[in-house]
């Protein structure tokens, strides 16, 4: 029996026993042999690829477990902890090498490419598993870098948002950031991307809503003005998240 699962952007996501079923797209075998990879590396964060059902779509591991809450409601334990889960997910894709066949699917280009990120990772993608964090929904994964991915991570785990005190944003930010591990030097130009990285999601929703593309043009009617809203304010505070970082 197939049991719908309940997502902002994909549509045609089911459940069937232990597995989820997606449709495929041009970028799916890319994503499987990703995800190939880290099961061989014994990577525990992502869901196992197990082929296509005989409709086609992909079939993947369902994992049990607790969605995160979009607001970033993680305590100060969990986003280090989370950080360190990101820097392990980095070191498990840098020594992947993509077939040459592979097609990725671009919603926000990067800002350079030296590994293969998620690209979405977000508490509505995060799952507290038995097995620890587990990531999941990786279509738009592909060739980005550490710290573009870095800076929406902590944007979203951290609940770096504009209801939020700055000295608590800037605390969040700070042990995420830590717990990530990332270099000293790395720091101040993570601070600068926060609101890059957030700006370039308010475009997408902005260009989708202009142009009709759905889901983007439902999702900027529902947080467009969030997304706007939330890079307004990282762009405005770069000395602050600075500071927090240094």
């Amino acid at each position: 029996m197939e049991q719908p699962l309940v997502g902002n952007v994909t549509y045609g996501l089911v459940r069937v026993g232990d597995t989820v079923r997606r449709p495929a797209g041009p970028w799916t075998d890319a994503v499987d042999a990703l995800l190939a990879h880290l099961r061989d590396v014994c990577f525990p964060g992502a869901p196992r690829p197990l082929g296509r059902d005989d409709r086609g779509r992909q079939v993947l591991e369902y994992v049990p477990g607790e969605l995160g809450d979009p607001t970033g409601t993680y305590s100060l334990d969990e986003l280090a902890s989370i950080g360190a889960f990101l820097a392990d997910l980095h070191r498990a894709t840098a020594a992947f090498v993509p077939p040459p066949s592979a097609r990725w699917q671009r919603i926000i280009p990067p800002d350079g490419e030296d590994l293969v990120c998620h690209h979405d990772v977000a508490p509505w993608n995060l799952v507290r598993s038995a097995r620890g964090w587990v990531l999941i929904d990786w279509d738009s994964a592909g060739p980005g870098t550490r710290l573009w991915e870095l800076a929406y991570a902590a944007q979203s785990m951290a609940g770096m948002r504009p209801d939020r005190p700055l000295g608590e944003s800037a605390e969040r930010l700070r042990v995420l950031v830590d717990g990530y591990g990332l270099a000293g030097a790395d720091r101040p130009a993570l601070a600068t991307l926060l609101g890059q990285r957030a700006r370039a999601m308010s475009e997408l929703l902005r260009r989708g809503a202009r142009d009709g593309v759905q889901p983007w043009a439902r999702i900027h009617a529902e947080d467009g003005a969030y997304w706007q809203d939330t890079a307004v304010l990282l762009d405005a505070h770069v000395p602050r998240w600075t500071a927090a970082l240094a």
